[in-house]
């Protein structure tokens, strides 16, 4: 009888009855902000925009004043506004910028086609705040009354980033994934895989090769990462063993833990490489922090309120981006208790790294406010509205998933290419399968679909938006162009639009060289 898991899991069963009271969200958040102003007021950034001012506001009135002051002294940042305006000078190794202290880690980010990455900082504040968030999680657990007491001693795979980053003269860059794992508890060591050894390991090739290796001597419980990259790995580790499916290798796999890109377009293929059902929990850990996840079954993922970030919401419309996804000035912002269900957001994030009002990037949709759940429909730029279709990344998704399930293939990747042709605009689809499909039924397939979930899509296919093509390349055609990019494994993910003509025109030449 597994003891420790028996009591594990009663505790934390125990933990997730406490943690169901009723909760205001509002007022958490105004005290998640509260701590932010007050420990971040004698900064530069909190000196310049008086953060005692906005503090005062929040902690001697019972109404809104204190967020009209925050919305009216502090501007709303993207990346390269914050960067050049603050970051940078943290970045060179200048104490108490917007956050108290020198930054010790900065996160690097970037988009597969972007040359240049971002660094984002990481503070020993916001590496708590996720370790924090990350015990949550587990705790969480006790909702899925299906799991057997003994998972709680198998072994936790985190396939991530190397944990051996970049000492840049005053602080150290790397993936975010790899600063967390660097940092892991004592206690959580005996469970962690694949190791410290080889989790420091830089070569993404080599680093798969040693966890194949070791795979056979390992009891998995857990796997947490990318689809795309642990898909990659259970069909390395099946082919080296000569096995039917992972469960062979390892029985007790009970949950796959993903988050970065949605799931449904990997599933299909995903589970053929299982022996048997297992679950499946979405996590929502950005380079900026670890916002939201999924606390019990058959839900969305529920925002965190009260552990180091305070969220804003931008309706995503024509009032507060223009059409090229680009954030106006001075947007509408929003509180959590402001927002209404099945509105399309643009997440704005104030946290313990010394980001304030932050555009990451973002869309959500709430689709239950009380519990504060929610979904993510795609990235503000991610999006193609060439002539007014206004197809989201949520709605390519979802027609990928349901081709994949239509004519039983695994489609491991794909991106969606938007470009004017002569007066009329096109849409071009570029699809990663090794399955053998013919590329005009699925073409027809995919535009079907869009035309029955998207209103104004088929509008514009019959006016605007007369070109739609779909093009099938092997799967290895996607992690070979984000390879000479420098951009595999752990974070990394492929941008599912692409509308820059650099972009474009690096991602044909790639393509080009293939012919």
């Amino acid at each position: 009888m597994a003891i420790v898991g028996n009591l594990l899991k009663k505790g934390i069963g125990l933990t997730t009855v406490i943690q169901r009271k009723k909760t205001n969200h509002a007022k958490l958040q105004k005290k998640t902000l509260i701590k932010l102003l007050n420990k971040a007021r004698f900064t530069q950034f909190g000196d310049k925009y008086n953060f005692e001012d906005i503090m005062n506001a929040a902690l001697f009135s019972d109404d809104k004043e204190y967020y009209t002051k925050f919305k009216n002294q502090v501007p709303v940042y993207d990346y390269n506004k914050m960067y050049s305006e603050w970051w940078y000078k943290a970045h060179a190794g200048e104490k108490n910028v917007a956050w108290p202290g020198r930054v010790k880690y900065f996160a690097l980010s970037s988009g597969t086609s972007e040359a240049a990455s971002k660094h984002i900082p990481v503070t020993k504040d916001m590496v708590k705040a996720i370790h924090r968030t990350s015990i949550r999680q587990i705790l969480s657990l006790g909702s899925y009354k299906n799991l057997p007491p003994q998972l709680y001693e198998k072994g936790y795979l985190m396939l991530g980033g190397s944990t051996e980053l970049q000492q840049m003269g005053s602080h150290y860059e790397g993936d975010l994934s790899g600063i967390t794992a660097g940092k892991i508890p004592f206690w959580f060591e005996r469970f962690y895989k694949p190791g410290k050894k080889i989790a420091a390991t830089r070569d993404w090739s080599e680093k798969l090769d040693k966890i194949t290796k070791q795979a056979k001597n390992w009891d998995i419980g857990f796997i947490v990462g990318v689809p795309a990259w642990i898909q990659l790995l259970m069909e390395k580790i099946i082919k080296e063993y000569g096995v039917n499916n992972i469960h062979d290798i390892w029985p007790n796999l009970e949950i796959f833990c993903h988050g970065g890109v949605s799931f449904e377009p990997y599933k299909q293929g995903f589970e053929k490489l299982l022996g048997r059902p297992i679950t499946y929990i979405e996590t929502y850990l950005a380079s900026e922090g670890f916002l939201a996840y999924q606390t019990h079954p058959n839900s969305d993922m529920r925002l965190v309120l009260n552990n180091g970030i305070f969220f804003e919401f931008i309706p995503f419309n024509e009032n507060n981006f223009d059409a090229d996804g680009t954030m106006v000035d001075r947007p509408e912002t929003l509180m959590i208790d402001e927002v209404e269900e099945g509105k399309e957001y643009a997440l704005l994030i104030s946290t313990v790294s010394g980001t304030w009002r932050y555009l990451i990037g973002d869309t959500i949709k709430f689709t239950n406010k009380k519990n504060a759940e929610i979904v993510i429909t795609g990235r503000t730029k991610h999006f193609l509205s060439l002539c007014g279709e206004h197809l989201s990344v949520d709605n390519m998704n979802k027609a990928i998933e349901l081709a994949s399930k239509h004519f039983n293939i695994d489609i491991r990747e794909f991106t969606v290419v938007g470009k004017k042709v002569e007066t009329t605009f096109a849409h071009h689809w570029y699809v990663g399968t090794d399955d053998k499909i013919e590329s005009e039924e699925l073409a027809q397939f995919i535009d079907k679909t869009l035309c029955e979930i998207n209103d104004d899509y088929p509008v514009e296919r019959k006016h605007a938006l007369r070109e739609m093509k779909v093009r099938v390349l092997p799967a290895k055609t996607f992690y070979d162009f984000m390879a000479s990019k420098g951009k595999t494994g752990g974070q990394n993910k492929f941008p599912r639009v692409i509308k820059k003509k650099a972009q474009i025109e690096d991602w044909e030449n790639f393509l080009s060289k293939l012919i």
